[in-house]
């Protein structure tokens, strides 16, 4: 006993390992009254083992997996099983091990391949086998991965394993850009659409002949601890020199897809595949990794902390990828079987799960536009009508976001081939709609890159392309735009938006102009409902008004630099009275208030940096001179003073540029 003290706070980092047996023993004797928290970031051991909150209490806090995904903390990890088709876990016996390995051989063949490899780590490490997985790998990396930019990691039986496997990689990558330069031009030239009717080989040529220039360049590397007697050729990949330059260069993203040069060529690195053994298993972050390739039995801690080295948010990653090939995945059960299951829910999921998914993403997406009467996604002006409310539209945005994030997952498989239709369709929608609403975000960012070049190949392909800013009615291919709009109502529907946006957009610079202005539309569509050619003539003559920036119709103005006018409105309107019902008296008294009032904003505002946060005494001050002006000559009531020179001071903001440049 070292001392018996309640006033003692242990911490104990990963509580999980080591407390369940004498050392925990051992401090309780020696520490028998001190308080006791533990940290686990893996989820509490269950089965034989004592529990961690059996050891230390119930809990003060939790966060699971799924909360985690919820959360956006981390991204969900799919998994799918490859080469293994059966039960290959620690303690099979060799002959179940070779019948399922090899189960496409003959009883004679089987037993010759029994006495070349007399166990487990001969099988895994035999280099044959490591080809044909290597091969495969490879296949599945270029076909689903590299598409999308992220890197890879490929655990391995052993040491020796992850070497061969590093020598089978790079002969795969000779072969398959072999492959891919042999490919007809038709299919060189298939899109993308076709591309997922054609068999996983051609597909993975196909794929390697569109990225190519990458495909060339990268590396893979080795990465594993030292050990004593190894072989000469080990130090290369266990050195910690090279091991630190290789974890570097792994977390930068690889060079630019398309094959043109980088900009900054320090910050891309083609080196794409960490091969380990144990190493980087634990604690190794990594968000531009995608996928992990499994080829050597992990069971409990080990397991969930492996896989959720491709968990890591960034780079655009909505989920990452566990590749089986080793069987583990098909006994998911066992290999957690240490764990609660509320703890583990959602730790991997299946590929085939998705597909489920992704057709319900699908029906809600659809959904939306049928709830608004959209029968037919081939009717897209209904469509777009359809999307006219703001929150119908905001709903759509999301769903459709979800419903290609998922279509990302399960492409280029040929399960994700009923689906790319109407996500093409849908694309199309959403261009037309972010094109006339002006306020609807672009899809790009949030979805993968195959999804991406699927429907931007066909979006463009109709006239529109999404990388390019919707057109403002100030743009100088409004007129040409509008001409592309086919009906009347179309073409009026894309006029009130546009003048929508115009207004939104300028205004903070004008209010008064510019309510007035909005108020002056939602009349004009009041007065026209339903009259779509009357409304495209009235549109006309509104819109031709803002690009001439004239002043609203009926306000008669006294000569003043137009940078003033905002000010002169804001003066107006605060002072209760209307343009029209201004004496010459009371016109003039306003107008020489906002030239001093304007002079002074300009004078204040030249300071560099006015508006930024180290500037707020500046900005105070200047909000109190405006007040006292408006005080002293008496221009707008005692009690709205105060708003009032908040409100020129918020004009002084948005038109800096205009006062400043005067």
């Amino acid at each position: 006993m070292l001392n018996t003290s309640e006033e003692i706070l242990i911490l104990v980092d990963e509580a999980h390992r080591t407390q369940a047996g004498d050392l925990h023993a051992n401090m309780m004797r020696a520490l028998p009254n001190a308080a006791r928290i533990g940290f686990t970031g893996t989820p509490i051991i269950m089965g034989d083992k004592k529990r961690t909150h059996d050891i230390f209490g119930e809990y003060i806090d939790r966060y699971t997996i799924k909360e985690a995904e919820q959360d956006g903390a981390t991204v969900p990890i799919l998994y799918e099983g490859r080469t293994a088709k059966g039960a290959i876990k620690d303690g099979a016996s060799l002959d179940g091990l070779f019948e399922d390995l090899f189960r496409d051989h003959s009883k004679e063949e089987l037993e010759a391949i029994k006495k070349k490899y007399a166990t487990k780590g001969q099988i895994f490490e035999a280099p044959q086998l490591i080809q044909e997985k290597a091969q495969d790998i490879l296949r599945h990396y270029v076909t689903h991965i590299l598409p999308n930019g992220y890197k890879a990691q490929l655990v391995a039986y052993s040491r020796r394993a992850a070497l061969r496997y590093f020598e089978a990689l790079e002969a795969a990558r000779a072969e398959l850009l072999e492959e891919a330069l042999a490919l007809s031009p038709e299919d060189k030239a298939l899109d993308d659409t076709q591309l997922l009717t054609r068999p996983p080989r051609v597909k993975a040529a196909i794929q390697a002949w569109r990225y190519r220039d990458v495909l060339r360049q990268l590396e893979f590397a080795a990465v594993f601890s030292s050990g004593n007697n190894d072989d000469p050729d080990y130090a290369r990949w266990s050195d910690r020199g090279a091991v630190e330059s290789h974890i570097k260069r792994f977390k930068k993203p690889l060079p630019p897809l398309d094959g043109t040069p980088p900009k900054d060529p320090a910050k891309h690195d083609p080196l794409a595949f960490l091969i380990v053994k144990s190493m980087l298993l634990t604690g190794f972050d990594a968000p531009i990794e995608g996928v992990m390739y499994l080829d050597r039995s992990l069971r409990e801690a080990e397991l969930l902390q492996a896989i959720a080295r491709v968990n890591r948010t960034g780079h655009g990653k909505s989920h990452g990828i566990v590749v089986d090939y080793f069987g583990v995945a098909n006994h998911l059960k066992e290999a957690l079987a240490a764990y609660s299951e509320e703890d583990i829910e959602g730790a991997l999921q299946s590929l085939k799960d998705e597909i489920p998914l992704l057709r319900d993403r699908h029906l809600r997406v659809v959904d939306v536009l049928r709830g608004q009467g959209v029968d037919d996604l081939d009717d897209t002006e209904e469509a777009v009508q359809a999307l006219a409310d703001e929150r119908v539209r905001a709903e759509f945005v999301v769903k459709l976001k979800e419903f290609n994030r998922g279509l990302d997952d399960v492409l280029p498989r040929p399960e994700g081939l009923e689906f790319v239709n109407d996500a093409k369709r849908l694309a199309y929608i959403h261009a037309l709609a972010r094109n006339r609403y002006r306020d609807t975000p672009e899809l790009g960012r949030d979805i993968g890159n195959k999804v991406r070049k699927l429907i931007d190949d066909y979006v463009i392909s109709l006239g529109i392309d999404p990388r390019i800013p919707p057109v403002q009615l100030t743009d100088a291919e409004f007129d040409e735009h509008l001409g592309r709009q086919v009906g009347d109502r179309a073409k009026a529907s894309e006029m009130e938006h546009a003048v929508r946006s115009h207004v939104r957009k300028h205004l903070d610079e004008d209010p008064v102009k510019y309510g007035r202005l909005s108020e002056r539309l939602e009349e004009l569509l009041e007065q026209l409902d339903g009259q779509w050619a009357e409304q495209v003539e009235a549109l006309r003559t509104l819109i031709q008004q803002l690009r001439d920036g004239a002043r609203v119709e009926g306000e008669a103005i006294p000569e003043m630099p137009a940078h003033a006018e905002p000010f002169w409105r804001e003066l107006v309107a605060s002072s209760g009275l209307s343009v029209e019902e201004l004496d010459e008296a009371s016109a003039q008294k306003l107008l020489e208030a906002t030239e001093e009032l304007v002079g002074l904003i300009q004078q204040e505002i030249a300071i560099p940096d006015f508006w930024k946060p180290s500037h707020i005494p500046d900005q105070e001050a200047l909000r109190q001179h405006l007040f006292t002006t408006l005080m002293i000559k008496r221009l707008v009531p005692f009690d709205q003073a105060s708003e009032v020179a908040q409100r020129l001071l918020d004009l002084a903001r948005s038109n800096h540029d205009k006062l400043v440049n005067a």
